[in-house]
């Protein structure tokens, strides 16, 4: 890690709540629910002074609007990189995309699917992290689930245990 570099924060998100049913599962939309779910997401976020240089989100339909949801009521103004491969990616693939990220990010944003979300998150912790957040991690990974991780490292690097949970949230708007 050059000199330069500190401590890096990656938020992991399962998207807000969708709808039931659509033409494909990639094309399902958030209920009324997911909207508000995901508002206070972006809500709780920004009172934790989580700015994102960068922010990797799948390419379903639902973790689209989350990911706006969520940007919208942090006030951030960030475009996306919007994946195709996070859609159907398991943990590993998403770690891959993680290590992909360029250098000069600080604060990385993923917005998901589980199981693979709450999987990766679990696998990053390495339990060195606040308690209360691991233990809330532990217990499920509902839809808007947020995990804050905080990471000493190039992103290329990360790795299972390598970086602790320092706030868990579940958005309920």
């Amino acid at each position: 890690m050059s000199e330069d570099e500190g401590t890096r924060t990656l938020v992991v998100v399962r998207h807000a709540k969708a709808e039931a049913d659509g033409p494909t599962d990639s094309e399902r939309r958030l209920a009324e629910r997911g909207h508000g779910d995901a508002a206070a997401v972006g809500a709780w976020l920004a009172e934790r002074g989580i700015v994102p240089d960068h922010a990797l989100v799948s390419a379903a339909v639902r973790t689209v609007q989350t990911w706006d949801d969520i940007a919208d009521a942090a006030g951030w103004d960030l475009e996306p990189d919007v994946d195709e491969t996070l859609y159907a990616a398991g943990p590993e693939t998403a770690l891959d995309l993680v290590r992909a990220v360029p250098d000069d990010v600080r604060t990385l944003v993923v917005v998901g699917h589980n199981p693979t979300v709450a999987t990766l998150a679990q696998l990053l912790d390495d339990g060195e992290g606040d308690d209360e957040a691991g233990n809330q991690l532990a217990l499920g990974y509902p839809t808007s689930a947020t995990t804050v991780l905080s990471y000493d490292g190039d992103w290329e690097d990360l790795a299972d245990a390598s970086a602790s949970v320092v706030a868990f949230f579940v958005g309920r708007g």
